[in-house]
């Protein structure tokens, strides 16, 4: 069965406390719930992580390249925007990775207009709240879908 790693990272442990107008009511435990049983449905595994410390944020990458995980999909939070040592461990793997945003970040803070890791990524999805990481496990399981075995 293929495997899909799910990364979120920095404050994305806070879903449904910090800024409903921008981020939702929902809870990263109901994100990953509905993650989960949308990777049932595609015939795929999924394995959530998230993290506020970058170095583990590194590890987990590194893990996934050993474990051979096919696709990963990542929303970084505000490391998108000026984290190196993530982009760079991201780099390390050879699979489809898809960025997603819950909010729309081009009608943000302008600081919020440039990801680190939309240039290495196959594709981003932002602004569709929840339906974002949906929407990105999908693209996730159909980029490996057209993968070579």
């Amino acid at each position: 069965m293929k495997k899909i790693l799910v990364l979120h990272g920095v404050n994305l442990n806070m879903f449904g406390k910090r800024d409903p107008k921008h981020y939702g009511t929902f809870t990263l435990a109901d994100l990953n719930k509905k993650l989960v049983e949308l990777g049932n449905e595609l015939g795929v595994d999924v394995v959530c992580f998230q993290t506020n410390y970058e170095g583990q944020m590194c590890e987990r990458i590194h893990q996934a390249f050993d474990e051979k995980i096919d696709a990963v999909v990542i929303n970084a939070g505000g490391w998108s925007h000026n984290n190196v040592p993530v982009r760079d461990a991201l780099m390390i793997l050879t699979v489809p990775i898809v960025e997603v945003h819950v909010s729309n970040n081009k009608k943000r803070e302008e600081f919020r207009h440039h990801s680190m890791i939309s240039d290495i990524a196959k594709g981003t999805i932002a602004g569709f709240g929840i339906d974002s990481y949906l929407l990105g496990l999908r693209a996730a399981v159909s980029a490996v879908s057209e993968t070579p075995a």
